[in-house]
Order: structure tokens, then C-alpha cells, then sequence
């Protein structure tokens, strides 16, 4: 099957292979969250980006082999409403955007700084810091030796536009800026997007719209 990216909550995940890293894409919650179990294939150490909500079925995503990490990518509490439950259950450890911590109320065992790497196995992860839709934010990009870059980006960016900076227009000028330079303009147009909520999408489908995003002030 190919991988769309496109869940729904109830649902069955959506797994897209890689040659090094299986991405498993479920949606949980009543605010549609997206939760990834990322899978190293060479040493089958797992970690789930976002535990948001339904701890039962992200525990029956991971399965018998646990989790060794799970990172929160900011610290509203749509993405993390699981976390307790997934945590205690496998004893993973917690990583998160070290501005964002002290507002998740699981303990943050690894804050995370921008350019920090996490591993998965062989696998490693490159945390980028984005400021705007909460002070800590943070997406993590995988620059796979074998294809194009995926990154997963929160809530920081969507089909259509960054996220949500709540009429604030310094948040949403810091926000744009985050985006623009630590992403945008570090990564190719085949880079492939998983947001926090939603369907997938490409930097190539939404750099033409930048200047849009900047003109309308969201």
C-alpha cells in the first residue's frame, strides 16, 4: 500500500517505509491529533513523537517491544494527554523543547535545545527549535542517506500555513521567521511534512505560498 499520510481518528494507521525507518501515522483524540511511532529497521528500537491522547491504542500501536523515547513537540495539552500512561507503562524516557518543559506535566527527562540530536536506534533525529506558537516548540527533521528529508513539525507547520500564534503578531512574525530559516531554507522541496494535526504535505507544496502566509499575518 502507499503511504498517504491521510488518518482519521478510529481509524487504522498509515505506515510509511523507509529504507531505514518505518513512520507509523495514527490519529487519536477530539482534536485529531497525529501521533508517529518511528521504528529503527536495523535495531527495532522505537520512539513515539506526541503521546496526545488514547493511551490504549498508542500502547497497542507499539506493542510488545516498548518504546526507548518519546519526545513532546510542545506543551499544549492536546499532545501530550497520554503521556503519563504511555510513560509509566514502558518507561520510556521524555524529551521536550527545553522552553516548553516546565509547562508538560510529566517530567522532561532530556530537554531539547535547537541543532540537539535524538536517536532511534541508528537513526538519528535533529531537533529545530521554532519560537511563536508556544516558546518552546521544537520539530525534529530526519535526513534519510537514502532519500529526501521528513520532518515532523508540531504544530509549528501545516498544509497551508504555520501554526496558530493566536492574533499575536510578534509571535506569528517569530514563528514565520523559525519556519522560514531552520526549515525552509535548509531543506529541499521533496522534504516530506507530518504535522501535529492532519494530512502530510511537502516544503515544495508550500514554499510558493510564503509570501501569502506573510502577507495575511497567519
Amino acid at each position: 500500500m502507499t503511504y498517504s499520510g491521510a488518518v482519521k481518528v478510529g481509524g487504522p494507521a498509515d505506515v510509511h517505509e523507509l529504507q531505514d525507518l518505518m513512520i507509523t501515522k495514527i490519529a487519536v483524540g477530539p482534536m485529531d491529533n497525529n501521533a508517529y511511532l518511528l521504528r529503527c529497521r536495523a535495531t527495532d528500537e522505537q520512539l513515539l513523537i506526541d503521546a496526545a491522547n488514547d493511551a490504549h491504542t498508542l500502547l497497542g500501536t507499539i506493542g510488545d517491544d516498548g518504546i526507548a523515547s518519546v519526545v513532546t513537540t510542545h506543551r499544549h495539552g492536546d499532545h501530550w494527554q497520554a503521556l503519563a500512561e504511555v510513560v509509566a507503562a514502558t518507561g520510556a524516557r521524555t524529551y521536550a523543547g527545553r522552553d516548553d518543559a516546565e509547562g508538560i506535566p510529566v517530567p522532561t527527562d532530556v530537554p531539547v535545545d535547537d541543532g540537539d540530536t535524538i536517536q532511534v536506534g541508528r537513526v538519528t533525529l535533529t531537533a529545530r527549535h521554532l519560537v511563536g506558537h508556544t516558546p518552546g516548540s521544537i520539530a525534529l527533521v530526519y535526513d534519510d542517506p537514502h532519500g529526501h528529508p521528513h520532518v515532523f513539525t508540531g504544530d509549528c507547520l501545516f498544509p497551508g500555513g504555520v501554526g496558530n500564534t493566536f492574533k499575536d503578531p510578534k509571535a506569528f512574525a517569530s514563528l514565520i521567521h523559525d519556519v522560514e530559516r531552520r526549515i525552509f531554507d535548509v531543506l529541499p522541496d521533496e522534504t516530506w511534512v507530518y504535522p501535529g494535526h492532519g494530512n502530510d504535505t511537502t516544503l515544495g507544496a508550500e514554499r510558493p505560498h510564503l509570501p501569502e502566509w506573510h502577507a495575511r499575518g497567519w
